[in-house]
This record gives structure tokens, C-alpha cells and sequence, in this order.
């Protein structure tokens, strides 16, 4: 009886959250460990579907960097990284679009529509909603070539808020076409930040394999609950944040730039993270704020 009351008082309190975010967008950014385990997608994409079943509007963007490199070493290349980013020449660019649309993509939309929901996927070989340009290096007074890889110029946000209106849950891989019709290779987490910020989403979500922010990266019991941008910058400045997690915060800042009411990184391995993130007043992750 207790449990049942539990779940009953649960419901209660997720109820005004439900009522807040109706009709609203949210961008969920899949990556990480997460990008590894079949399972542990599924139980993420039923919360994806819950939060569409209540009325908000989820909008996917996912990664597959490990399954990239995967791939790559199964077909003797060796994956280089410059900066951070994946050195993309027309081989690679091959591996990575069979990972991400065809073998990932696909995989999320298939199991979101097997829960019972509907999806498209969207990509360079579907509708592409991401128009990119090539993106260059700078170390020094030498500009670094890093092959096709991109930056994000436009955004289709009309489609995408066409499919969210009529219930359809966008899926997006972050392969984008440029202005010529030619593929580029762009990092996910900058695309959700774009896509979050075309959409002037009320959220921004980065689940991935990591519990959020710690204010001291040695130390985990310093995870940040609430951070406003000025404390990220100077978390950024004095080299708090770096590498993996650095591209992330820069997502966040730029969905707040551009109104993007809150943004939330979190650890997509947790049961339900997402819907407590969302639904609950502690949350279980950062939450970045203007």
C-alpha cells in the first residue's frame, strides 16, 4: 500500500511540471557509455516517449563516437584525433555515416516506434535538417586542415517543429550537408546545441556518462547543481572544465545565447535521470542557467 502511495504522490508532484511543459520543446542529447548498451537506450527512449506522451515536444540528437572508431579499427584504419576532433577523410567519412544513420539512427527510431511512438530519423542519406560548412583549425598562425568535418550554419527548424506539432519524435545524427549537397562530419553535442537554439527549445538536455559538473574535477562528492553562465566561463578560464566536458558546457551556452530557457547535463546511466531532471524539483544532475 505504501509503494502505491509512493508512485501516487510521485505523479502528484510531476503533475505541475507536466502542466508547465506542455507544447514545449526539449532537446535530449544522447551520448556516451549510453551509445554502448541497447538496453540502456531503450529504457532512456520510454522516458523520451513518456514526455511526449504528456504533451511535450522531444526532439533527439545523438553521438557514436566509440562505435565510430570501432568500426574504423575493423576496417584497418586507424582513428586520428586533432584538437579533439575525429580527422575525417572520405573513408572515414563512409564509417561514420553507417554508424550513425544507418546502424545507430535507425536502432532509435526502430525502438521508439516498437514502444508504441512515432519517429523519423533525420540525416544525410533522409531529410537533413543540419546545413553545415567546413570547419578549420587554428594552431597559432597555422591554419589546420582536419578533412570533412563541420560547423553548423542553419538549421531546418520549421521541420523539425512540423514533426514535433503533429507528434512525431525527430531524430537527428550529426552528419550535416553543405551548401554544394557534400557531407560533413560535425560533433553531436555541438549540433544539439544548435538545434536547441534554432528551435528556441525551453530545455536543453546532455545525457551522457558523467554526473554533471564537479566545482573540483578531483573531487566527486562537488557536483554543482546550479550554475549560471558567468560561473561557467570562469570555470572554462581557469580550466575547471576541459576536454570531454568542454564541448558540452559550450552547447549549453550557446542554446542560452539564444533563449533557451534552462540547460541540464546529466547522467543518462541512472534509472529515470532524465524524468527526474525534468519532472522533479531536486533534479539529479547540473542544471546552467542564464
Amino acid at each position: 500500500m505504501q509503494e502505491a502511495i509512493g508512485k501516487a504522490n510521485a505523479l502528484i508532484e510531476a503533475m505541475d511540471y507536466i502542466r508547465k511543459f506542455r507544447d514545449k520543446i526539449v532537446v535530449v542529447k544522447l551520448g556516451g557509455s549510453i551509445m554502448d548498451d541497447p538496453e540502456e537506450q531503450g529504457k532512456l527512449l520510454a522516458d523520451v516517449l513518456f514526455m511526449a506522451t504528456v504533451g511535450m515536444q522531444p526532439v533527439l540528437v545523438h553521438g557514436g563516437g566509440k562505435a565510430i572508431s570501432a568500426k574504423m579499427n575493423e576496417a584497418g584504419l586507424e582513428p586520428q584525433f586533432v584538437q579533439g576532433y575525429r580527422y575525417t577523410d572520405e573513408r572515414t567519412l563512409a564509417i561514420v555515416e553507417q554508424v550513425l544513420c544507418i546502424d545507430i539512427n535507425l536502432f532509435l527510431v526502430q525502438t521508439i516506434q516498437s514502444l508504441g511512438g512515432s519517429a523519423m530519423g533525420l540525416h544525410s542519406l533522409s531529410s537533413c535538417v543540419v546545413v553545415g560548412e567546413r570547419m578549420y583549425l587554428e594552431d597559432g598562425d597555422r591554419r589546420v586542415d582536419i578533412g570533412l568535418v563541420g560547423k553548423v550554419c542553419d538549421v531546418n527548424a520549421h521541420l523539425l517543429r512540423v514533426l514535433c506539432s503533429a507528434g512525431t519524435i525527430p531524430v537527428i545524427a550529426p552528419i550535416a550537408r553543405d551548401r554544394r549537397g557534400g557531407k560533413l562530419n560535425i560533433n553531436a553535442d555541438i549540433v544539439a546545441g544548435e538545434v536547441a537554439a534554432a528551435l528556441k527549445a525551453e530545455k536543453l538536455v546532455m545525457l551522457s556518462d558523467t554526473h554533471g559538473i564537479r566545482t573540483d574535477p578531483k573531487d566527486p562528492q562537488s557536483l554543482a547543481s546550479s550554475l549560471t553562465e558567468a560561473q561557467v566561463q570562469e570555470m572554462i578560464r581557469t580550466g575547471v572544465i576541459d576536454k570531454g566536458m568542454l564541448p558540452k558546457v559550450q552547447a549549453c551556452l550557446r542554446a542560452l545565447e539564444a533563449g533557451v530557457g534552462k540547460t541540464h547535463i546529466i547522467d543518462g546511466r541512472f534509472a529515470h535521470s532524465l524524468l527526474l531532471e525534468i519532472y522533479t524539483a531536486a533534479g539529479v544532475g547540473t542544471e546552467i542557467v542564464k
